[in-house]
């Protein structure tokens, strides 16, 4: 009986839930593919100008570019999970036939006990075969095979119920695996749809700002111009950041440095008072020995250290890459990339962005991406732009209409630092820039999207 208590047991660990894994890996895709599908639902609010002239319609193209990068993002995502679940379906084909394998042999098996004990079902037939017996010994081991077989074929059948389950169970796995494979070919194919109609929405945009060269390069000339001016002051702030951190360091060690000259003054005069007192004593006994000058060791100055609390935030700073926050609250578009970049479709223009721009709703705020302190807050046309340092990063925003923290605060992650400016054009544009010292990173490898 044990052996049998031991097989059920194996055989219910057997069957617990079959499709626990598959439907976990499914969730989670489902998960990661929703959060994109919000992100692109909320994206299509921001809607775009009604004016024709070129700057709104550099702002339309912009916007546009953006919604169709998320909803390709999107599609590649939707590509790669109905690859990934299309694996999973086949490895559960594969699954779904070794068990009903194992079930026909095992109802095959038990088909072939329940034939014998028909044969051998009456009472009569297993006492003659176990009184037959020639001596005791011999009795006892046929009454021990006949409860054993009983025994044998009760778990027989238990076996055939718990397999025909576990097939039934994989059955069902494989008909959700290939539905949920179903809608996202579905879902894939409306997206292209809408893809194509944003493509030639592009297109159309492009033509007409094609048509008007002369227009669009003066105010991407203008755009340009004014861009530098700002990051001349970032940089210049920045410098200006890093000098005081440096004077921070200069003090540092002076303060250390005088530290260690009072400890060294005060052990001299310990030391010569120790001296004194020997001197003092040997006199008196008559003593003609004279003491050792004892010259206390001057403790080594510490090498250049970041201040701890830096340090710590700097290393929680670089473990989040990749999962800051987004620096912006509502829906939002990235409408302006990083570094050199050409413009889809229109000739020589080429656009250099030292950080990214973010397009959200009007009334949006600008966000801490970490835990950080304000280090400088200035002008610039009218509009105020923020710096916060997390230890030796620093993360900038601009293109604020108010501002909610002040030179010195100390700040969090997702803490609102501003409310962002809404331009004439109806635009709320956040630009984002990010910084080791004076090394000009690229924002969306830091933040989470």
């Amino acid at each position: 009986m044990k052996r049998i208590v031991g097989l059920l047991v194996v055989l219910g660990v057997g069957l617990m839930p079959l499709r626990a894994q598959t439907t976990r890996a499914i969730r989670q895709l489902e998960q990661q593919r929703n959060e994109l599908k919000e992100q692109i639902a909320a994206s299509e609010t921001l809607l775009q100008s009604t004016k024709k002239d070129v700057k709104s319609q550099l702002a339309d193209l912009a916007l546009i570019t953006g919604q169709i990068d998320e909803r390709q993002k999107y599609l590649n995502t939707i590509e790669s999970d109905v690859q990934t679940i299309q694996q999973e379906v086949d490895r559960l084909q594969v699954e779904l036939s070794h068990l009903e394998t194992e079930l026909a042999d095992k109802k095959a098996k038990y088909e072939r006990s329940v034939k014998y004990m028909y044969r051998n079902k009456s009472i009569q037939e297993k006492l003659m075969f176990i009184f037959s017996a020639e001596n005791l010994t011999q009795m006892y081991r046929r009454m021990r095979y006949v409860r054993e077989y009983a025994d044998f074929q009760r778990l027989q059948g238990i076996q055939v119920q718990r397999k025909q389950q576990q097939v039934t169970a994989k059955q069902r796995t494989l008909v959700a695996s290939r539905k949920a494979k179903e809608e996202l070919l579905a879902q894939g194919e409306a997206e292209k749809q809408k893809l194509q109609e944003q493509e030639q929405q592009r297109k159309t945009l492009v033509a007409s700002l094609q048509k008007k060269q002369r227009s669009l390069q003066s105010e991407l000339n203008k755009q340009r111009k004014s861009a530098n001016k700002l990051n001349a002051q970032i940089d210049r702030l920045i410098e200006i950041e890093i000098e005081k951190a440096r004077k921070r360091e200069e003090e540092r060690k002076a303060a250390e440095a005088r530290r260690l000259a009072e400890e060294k003054r005060l052990a001299e005069a310990r030391a010569a008072e120790a001296r004194r007192k020997e001197a003092a004593r040997t006199e008196t006994s008559g003593s003609k020995e004279e003491d050792a000058v004892i010259t206390p060791a001057t403790p080594k100055m510490d090498a250049y250290k970041v201040d701890s609390d830096d340090r710590t935030l700097v290393s929680s700073f670089e473990k989040n890459r990749g999962a800051l926050p987004v620096p912006i609250t509502g829906p939002y578009v990235i409408v302006g990339h990083y570094g050199q970049y050409d413009v889809p479709g229109l000739r020589n223009v080429r656009l250099d962005n030292k950080g990214i721009d973010i397009k959200g709703q009007a009334g949006a705020n600008a966000r801490a991406i970490f835990d950080g302190e304000v280090s400088a807050i200035f002008q610039y046309n009218g509009l105020t732009n923020v710096l916060v340092r997390h230890g030796n990063y620093i993360s900038v925003y601009c293109n604020l209409q108010s501002v909610q923290v002040q030179k010195g605060s100390k700040i969090h992650t997702r803490d609102i630092i501003g409310k962002i400016h809404t331009n004439a054009e109806g635009n709320t544009i956040l630009h984002f820039q990010l910084r080791k010292e004076t090394a000009k990173l690229n924002p969306e490898v830091w933040i989470r999207r």
